[in-house]
């Protein structure tokens, strides 16, 4: 088998949730534990940290992967979805897995691919902690897919789970209310193991704190105990001054993420390595600062607030939900620019209204779709979006949409790119 049919038999044989959503999902443990006790429980040869959330977890698992790396440690890094390859998905020391080791994989463990069935997800889980495991990691780093209780990733037995925050997302999946989707999310917390938690939220406190209290796990609240402000920023990086309890702590902190969200996560990695220092991680703060501002040479973070191109300004960024298009568009209404070109796609299980009220109505729009049955039709999204004083046309695809873009902005114009994970993952290729 060659990497390509590898790479054909995963996509095509198994259900992927970012190709075809809710049929994709599985709601127990059961083929994970199958796969796991067959790959001979790999996951229990490393030590892990667990990251969830509804928005910035990705960006909270890149920083600290990054801040081990700098620290000496032999880091696994996994996350999903993917943007331009299968095998960013599993990364070492900041490398991808090679092809060799992802065909390997599917070639030794075909046989029970094909008798359980798993997702692609399930999948992809077992052949990072088996790659992991053969690599002789110190640590790794591990994102979870959707929710927490529930996701395939939480077998482990981390040294510190994380959760960034709570916003509405995949609410057919886990719930209604913000209750709901937190209880879902707190179940990544373990008995007496520490727990981070990014942001207080008065809402939702309750539920992690009960949870906590439960498995008798200490709990921690990033942003009661540090807070980041900008002190700088330009098109490379933006700088944050560090207070920790009111006390003026690390001056300059600086990050080549410019997202204004980043400062939240900040403040999460922040917390979260002070506890994985009292674990007895030898991590120090030359290793936190090194690791923020090499975070995307180290680990090969793209799609947060991007830029693509200085004239236009063009930029890309992965929020996909309502939480995540509010500080989007926050971002965006402080860029003096003549015309924004709105470059917009969705998947088709997203809150629609929730995102689309929350958009400029004096952008330009190119209504558009990702190449995967999961995403919403341009026409579809076209209308939905008159309905809230959006105007724009329509482009059947990504590339000819950002070309229309292009074709159409001027030097002091904005071109911003996004609206599903998706839709930057296309854009990036061009």
């Amino acid at each position: 088998m060659t990497y390509s049919e590898a790479i054909t038999f995963l996509f095509e044989q198994l259900p992927m949730f970012q190709r075809t959503g809710v049929a994709a999902y599985k709601n127990n443990l059961n083929n994970t534990i199958l796969l796991d006790e067959w790959l001979k429980h790999p996951h229990l040869r490393f030590k892990t940290i667990h990251v969830a959330g509804t928005n910035g977890k990705g960006s909270v698992s890149h920083i600290l992967a990054s801040i081990f790396q700098e620290a000496g440690y032999k880091t696994g890094l996994y996350t999903s979805p993917h943007l331009l390859d299968f095998r960013e998905r599993i990364k070492v020391n900041g490398e991808m897995i090679s092809q060799d080791a992802v065909t390997s994989f599917v070639v030794q463990n075909r046989e029970i691919i094909e008798k359980i069935s798993p997702s692609f997800f399930e999948m992809t889980v077992g052949m990072a902690f088996d790659y992991f495991a053969k690599t002789s990691v110190d640590v790794a780093i591990i994102e979870t897919g959707l929710g927490g209780r529930l996701d395939s990733t939480n077998i482990i037995s981390p040294e510190l789970s994380i959760i960034t925050n709570i916003g509405f997302d995949h609410t057919a999946l886990l719930g209604n209310s913000l209750k709901a989707i937190a209880s879902e999310k707190a179940g990544i917390i373990k008995q007496n193991t520490p727990v981070v938690i990014g942001e207080l939220q008065d809402e939702i406190f309750p539920v992690f704190y009960e949870k906590a209290y439960l498995m008798d796990a200490p709990m921690y609240i990033a942003d009661e105990v540090f807070k980041a402000t900008v002190s700088d920023k330009n098109l490379k990086y933006q700088s944050f001054n560090i207070y920790k309890k009111e006390e003026f702590y690390i001056a300059a902190l600086r990050l080549p993420l410019l997202g204004n969200y980043q400062r939240k996560n900040i403040q999460t990695v922040l917390k979260a390595v002070e506890r994985l220092q009292a674990s007895g991680f030898n991590i120090h703060l030359d290793h936190l600062q090194k690791g923020c501002v090499n975070v995307i040479k180290n680990t090969g973070l793209m799609g947060r607030w991007q830029i693509l191109s200085e004239k236009p300004l063009t930029i890309c960024d992965t929020g996909h939900n309502e939480p995540g298009i509010k500080e989007v568009v926050a971002q965006l209404s402080e860029i003096d620019c003549e015309t924004l070109h709105f470059v917009l796609g969705v998947v088709n299980d997203k809150d629609l209204s929730g995102i689309l009220k929350l958009l400029p109505a004096d952008a330009s729009y190119y209504f558009t779709r990702a190449d995967l049955p999961r995403s919403l039709a341009a026409e579809k999204l076209h209308d939905e979006a008159s309905q809230y004083g959006l105007k724009g046309i329509i482009v059947p695809n990504v590339k000819k949409a950002v070309a229309e873009a292009k074709k159409n902005a001027g030097d002091n114009d904005l071109i911003f790119i996004g609206g599903s994970t998706f839709i930057v993952a296309e854009a990036l290729l061009f």
